[in-house]
């Protein structure tokens, strides 16, 4: 079935109140509550005209040329773009100086959930779309009641009232929609635009809704121009490693039905092919939008497919939107919803083999401003918030299971890389096609090093500081068991790492950076101190000379890093090997853009938070020489066998050392004798001096 005819019955039921909810507020435009309110109203209202605009012009079929595309687009997401988002009701800065603080924070908040209407007309969800026409013709009649009553504005807690009960008594249409469509391919709004449209004429990338820069033009533009040998031989790599995956763990893809694909738009034309490869294994591709809503976001980066950031900033003030309705009540109701939509969608979730991710690099670093008008979650919403991400999680692994699914990670730039980037390109196609043999025999040296070490030793060079022991697994056999897994070219592309989830008792030290990304932040000598294998303390330098700069710079960490937990464990500890792609960053000066997908495979990472085999720690896992990788758990992980609430915090974040911050790293045996693995950043092992050869010359 069409997408739009499946959603035909439902937006005929709710045409009338669509009709009726953009009367009320077509009239807004011109009369409204007093100021200052009044203006909010009114410019709200307007937007919600371009909207019902643009809806009219989709139903209607309107074909607009490129460049009334562009201005369509860029009219629609104008409001939050950097130079105007200063005086923009988005802004919790501006709505708190104009409307009071109260009730702007709230207003922002109402402002910033009907944005997600672009979305919505787009896809012809009139539901959603009425909704929040509802919900807003509700808070200004509030405003009107309290002007003709002579108070002047409501009370902020009766606004806060509807905002709580419209996020909460819409749950089941909102977390019910996200759940479906991250498993039915029938919903195929964007797999459809990519299958039929002519993606030579960048019209196309307008259809999705997303906001659309210069950079995913000049991007979509470069995919054109390459051979279609090229094109074929990245879809290949990045469907191919899909496909190894299953193989290297030992499930059985042919009893999966779907395929998630997950990407920045600008790559129609290798998703395509991907596609196609996916349908080629039985498998249907499912795209589905990053998410709009607040009860849907995530604070943590995007899932999905997208677009550009209008504005960074702005997606930042919101990221904690949740904390104007989060409790026990609101986690209940979003877990009641998701354990009956699963339910609902329980055959298609079983089909569902993974996710399949193209993850983009070379965007400007930001550095986020924290505003005292933006929402924050207290220390309670905090615990409530990881709770629930951690239920959520348990329950979409009861019906897809982490030992019946895998995934494929794969990463090239975008323009904003700078005046090399096709360049850049070209030769990060050669990092995700490497020798797979190569590398898999040098990364076997390595692990038979440390395989007979009790622990090992990590420790920088120059001004980095770390210095750090990490406590490996007892092996009982070491012919027939392993510490580590040898990750070539499967589920993580680029290949070149080593990694073992190691003890927690025993691990022990200080881990520094001078400079790293981290879900699309730069942080500034980040330190993060371990003990008992636990985070004890941590810290950056991003807000440095701030008066209050330290205070700033933990909340960024536990943020970003720690996802909102006060401590998490050390989850895995790696060695990267593709000493190739360091050499590529530091030839282009791009070291401190790359992602964490291609930066980890340069040098040493560490993960905080769950074992890279979180929820499949009991089925077996094999290296390409046989030996069984025991490390799959540790201290806390094992804690699901009492108690699955401890065992789990539903993230697993990458911290890597590069090379030329990397002073030794040491296998320690039992009897305290060493074997260097890398001394003063470069490879000792016999059998591994190919990977210091792109290294270069001291």
């Amino acid at each position: 079935m069409d997408y739009r005819e499946l959603l035909r019955e439902e937006n005929e039921a709710v045409r009338e109140r669509y009709d009726l909810s953009m009367e009320r507020i077509a009239a807004m435009e011109e009369e409204g509550p007093a100021e200052p309110y009044g203006c909010y109203f009114k410019r709200v209202a307007a937007f919600i005209g371009q909207i019902r605009e643009l809806v009219c012009q989709i139903e209607a079929g309107t074909e607009l040329t490129l460049e009334e595309l562009e201005e369509r687009n860029r009219r629609l997401y104008g409001d939050v773009l950097p130079e105007h988002y200063g005086n923009s009701f988005a802004n919790p800065d501006y709505a708190a100086e104009i409307l009071g603080a109260e009730l702007g924070q709230l207003l922002a908040f109402l402002y910033t959930e009907i944005r997600g209407d672009i979305a919505f007309a787009f896809e012809m969800r009139l539901e959603e779309i009425t909704i929040l026409n509802e919900t807003f013709i509700e808070v200004c009649n509030l405003f009107e009641q309290a002007e003709a009553e002579g108070k002047g504005a409501p009370q902020p807690q009766e606004v806060r009232d509807i905002l709580y009960w419209f996020v909460s008594d819409y749950a089941d249409i909102t977390v019910r929609w996200r759940i479906r469509e991250a498993v039915d391919p029938a919903l195929s709004f964007a797999a459809d635009i990519i299958r039929e449209s002519d993606l030579g004429d960048l019209r196309y990338l307008y259809r999705f809704g997303e906001y659309i820069s210069g950079h995913e033009r000049r991007l979509a533009e470069f995919m054109n121009s390459l051979p279609r040998e090229t094109v074929d031989r990245m879809a290949d790599t990045y469907t191919e490693g899909f496909r190894r995956g299953f193989e290297v763990m030992g499930r059985d893809l042919s009893k999966k039905r779907t395929v998630v694909i997950e990407y920045h738009l600008g790559f129609e034309r290798m998703i395509r092919k991907a596609m196609e490869n996916f349908q080629e294994m039985g498998l249907t591709p499912i795209l589905y939008r990053a998410a709009v809503q607040s009860i849907n976001r995530r604070a943590a980066g995007k899932r999905g497919y997208y677009g550009a950031s209008p504005n960074k900033q702005y997606e930042y003030d919101h990221r904690y939107d949740s904390a104007l309705y989060m409790g026990s009540a609101i986690r209940e109701r979003k877990l009641a919803v998701s354990r009956a939509a699963y339910e609902e969608f329980k055959e298609l979730a079983g089909w569902c083999a993974g996710p399949a991710l193209v993850e983009t690099f070379g965007e400007e670093g930001f550095s986020p401003v924290n505003k005292k008008t933006a929402f924050s979650l207290n220390a309670h919403q905090e615990e409530v918030t990881s709770s629930l991400a951690n239920e959520l999680r348990q329950i979409a692994n009861r019906y897809m299971p982490g030992d019946e699914t895998s995934f494929t990670i794969i990463a090239f730039p975008m323009p904003q890389i700078g005046p090399d980037f096709a360049d850049i390109f070209r030769e990060t196609i050669v990092i995700n096609t490497l020798d797979y043999d190569k590398y898999r025999d040098i990364q076997q040296v390595i692990i038979d090093a440390l395989d007979q070490a009790d622990f090992v030793e990590v420790t920088g060079r120059g001004s980095n500081e770390t210095d750090i022991r990490v406590k490996l697994h007892p092996l009982a056999d070491r012919t027939r068991e392993t510490n580590f897994e040898n990750c070539v070219a499967d589920v993580n592309i680029p290949l070149g790492e080593v990694f073992t989830s190691p003890l927690l008792t025993g691990t022990e030290g200080l881990l520094h950076v001078g400079n790293v990304y981290v879900e699309d932040y730069q942080f500034k000598n980040l330190r993060i101190r371990f003990a008992e294998g636990r985070v004890a303390d941590f810290s950056c330098e991003n807000f440095k000379p701030d008066g209050d700069w330290m205070e700033q710079g933990r909340k960024l960490v536990k943020q970003v890093i720690l996802r909102g937990h006060d401590w998490l464990p050390l989850g895995e500890f790696a060695i990267g090997t593709n000493t190739a792609a360091y050499a590529m960053a530091k030839r282009f000066g791009i070291g401190d853009k790359l992602p964490i997908l291609i930066a980890e495979k340069m040098g040493p990472h560490f993960a905080v938070g769950d074992t890279c085999y979180s929820f499949a720690e009991d089925s077996p896992m094999y290296n390409p020489d046989g030996r069984e990788v025991i490390a799959r758990d540790n201290e806390v992980s094992l804690l699901r066998k009492t108690d699955m609430a401890k065992a789990y915090f539903s993230c697993h974040t990458d911290i890597t050392i590069p090379y030329s911050e990397l002073g030794d790293i040491t296998a320690v045996r039992a009897d305290r004798s060493r074997i260097g693995i890398i001394r003063d950043g470069r490879f000792a092992l016999d059998g591994t001096e190919a990977l210091n050869e792109a290294l270069g010359e001291r």
